[in-house]
């Protein structure tokens, strides 16, 4: 079994510092313990097409990166018309290459399922682009049965997140190919650690999806108290006590 662990961004907290030796920049680091990142500045400002390329340069070739979409896509235009800002979006990340993996579209929490705006945004957008899409809906519509339906129908993966909005949400959904967790904290959301006990359960649920098309992925966003490293490094541990290669 092989799976993607990671944290949303890649500051190191000082208590973790030890984990990850050497004299290189903070993503070089970070890179040597975990395959996997989720970029998440982007959602609020662009970054040059050379950042992107330099990031890529430092990391190892099996890295990956998630890219969370911007809000002028998702919480401004509401996935209407956006054509040119995903175009955007792509050219500044082609620097990236295979090593962009995901596209995380996270959702605001007001935004309700509409049949045909969904369906023309992901058509639009898995046309464009060979990373895989996740999506993280927030509004309840999105976890009735149509929605699901046409996420599975585009290969789309309906993001596990915690804490759950929706007692579905809690489950991936959608496209059963990959499975894709956002662990936000709990139970103050972006600061809380997570306990053994729930990290035990995560890596249960990590190991269920060995017959995925794709590795499952965990991203731990509870950054905000510096907890989101010490979680990724401990379910890292945990999977690997199941012979699985876990970063």
């Amino acid at each position: 079994m092989s799976f993607r662990i990671g944290t949303a961004g890649w500051s190191i907290a000082s208590h973790h510092a030890e984990r990850f030796p050497g004299q290189g920049f903070v993503l070089e680091r970070y890179a040597e313990r975990f395959s996997c990142v989720e970029v998440n500045s982007c959602f609020y400002r662009p970054h040059r097409p050379t950042t992107w390329t330099r990031w890529a340069s430092i990391v190892p070739p099996g890295f990956r990166f998630a890219v969370k979409m911007p809000r002028t896509i998702t919480h401004e235009r509401k996935l209407r018309d956006c054509g040119s800002l995903v175009a955007r979006l792509l050219d500044e990340t082609s620097g990236l290459g295979e090593k962009l993996a995901v596209l995380l579209v996270q959702l605001p929490p007001s935004l309700s399922y509409q049949s045909g705006v969904a369906e023309d945004f992901f058509l639009e957008l898995t046309a464009a682009t060979p990373a895989r899409i996740v999506c993280e809906p927030r509004h309840a519509s999105w976890f009735e049965t149509a929605p699901g339906h046409l996420l599975a129908r585009l290969e789309i993966a309906r993001v596990a997140a915690d804490p759950a909005r929706v007692p579905a949400a809690a489950v991936p959904g959608g496209w059963r190919g990959l499975s894709y967790w956002r662990l936000h904290g709990s139970p103050v959301i972006y600061r809380s650690p997570y306990s053994a006990e729930q990290l035990d359960h995560y890596a249960a649920l990590l190991a269920r999806e060995h017959a995925a098309a794709e590795p499952p992925w965990c991203i731990f966003d509870n950054t905000a108290a510096a907890a989101a490293t010490g979680d990724a490094l401990a379910l890292c541990e945990r999977l690997s006590s199941l012979d699985g290669r876990a970063f």
